[in-house]
């Protein structure tokens, strides 16, 4: 469930993000309105954005939970989005988005719908997307500080709290239209639906150990967790995070070294279908419940222009724990990833 790369993708061409910003307020609040992608304002996590795994970038919970995975990237939805500075430490994000980039059913594969197409990439026809998010500064450098050479003596950290709720209707997890499980041989196959859905969240980034203020070496931790209603959704709470060591060796100014990790907790509904497929076939039958994967990785910064960052990961029960295609009755077994990337700028 939660792959491997966010880069990985069909070949397309898709209108990504197309907006129009306005300060007002002497530059203490502004509004975006356009085709945009949540991705790159709300849920943000600083350290999660050194590792490959998907869900380090947009997590699980809307991945799975959203039309189609929400908007986020490749995808991005119409909307506008408010944002306030009411302190100098303190940020305040808000916006109402349609909820359906693609357009399509709520399973329906987001790499082959909305590509190419105009029409596929404005659908008003699904829901609203409502959201909200309150950032917290704690020793960052207000504006012109930088400027002047004066930093903050702490340790820098962001921490921030949202939620956001879609008008939408989302299909059970286990019960069709007439009230019997979609196991049930009798079941129309047809889930019943359900109206609206939503998600409390929050995101911690710290640096807790800097031995020079002025050097380069520091290690910082990351959490991000949400969870979301366990009848209507896949998943029902997922966390991820992890310690990023920067310049972790003596003359590696501008490497970075992190261990991470994520869970994925399949929900109520869903693993109570897997109970009911049993019941009803007489068969044992798997019965999923968490996935966890953990991520090693090292972005060495070859030349100022080449970075190489060979990267390991290990799942610990595939898919939750999904039936093998070679034994139904067992399981799918843990897996491991080994990749590298390379990243040139020019």
């Amino acid at each position: 469930m939660q792959t491997a790369s966010g880069i990985a993708a069909t070949p397309t061409t898709r209108l990504w993000e197309v907006w129009y910003q306005q300060a007002f307020a002497d530059g203490k609040a502004d509004i975006k309105l356009g085709q945009q992608s949540l991705d790159q304002e709300f849920m943000v996590s600083d350290g999660s954005a050194l590792y490959l795994n998907t869900m380090m970038g947009w997590p699980m919970v809307p991945s799975a939970d959203l039309f189609a995975g929400g908007p986020a990237y490749p995808l991005s939805s119409l909307g506008a989005r408010v944002k306030a500075h009411p302190t100098g430490n303190i940020t305040v994000l808000g916006g109402v988005f349609q909820d359906n980039p693609p357009g399509g059913p709520f399973d329906d594969d987001s790499q082959l719908r909305g590509s190419t197409r105009w029409g596929g990439n404005f659908n008003l026809r699904t829901g609203a997307l409502f959201i909200g998010e309150v950032q917290f500064a704690l020793n960052q450098p207000a504006e012109g500080q930088m400027d002047r050479g004066d930093r903050p003596s702490g340790l820098p950290g962001t921490y921030r709290l949202g939620v956001w709720y879609d008008t939408a209707g989302f299909p059970n997890q286990r019960y069709d239209t007439t009230g019997l499980s979609l196991a049930d041989p009798a079941s129309t196959g047809i889930p019943r639906t359900n109206a609206g859905n939503f998600s409390l969240y929050g995101v911690l980034d710290q640096t807790i150990w800097r031995p020079d203020p002025e050097g380069p070496r520091s290690v910082a931790v990351f959490l991000r967790a949400m969870g979301s209603p366990g009848d209507r959704n896949l998943i029902s709470f997922s966390v991820n995070g992890g310690v990023n060591l920067k310049a972790p060796l003596p003359g590696r100014d501008d490497d970075t070294f992190g261990i991470g990790f994520g869970v994925a907790q399949v929900s109520s509904g869903a693993s109570g279908l897997d109970r009911d497929t049993g019941l009803f076939t007489g068969t044992a039958y798997p019965i999923r419940s968490t996935e966890t994967f953990y991520e090693v990785t090292y972005q060495a910064q070859v030349t100022p222009w080449l970075q190489v960052q060979p990267d390991f990961q290990y799942v610990q029960r595939t898919g939750g724990g999904i039936p093998s295609p070679t034994n139904p009755e067992r399981r799918l077994r843990d897996a491991i990833v080994l990749g590298v990337r390379t990243n040139i700028t020019f």
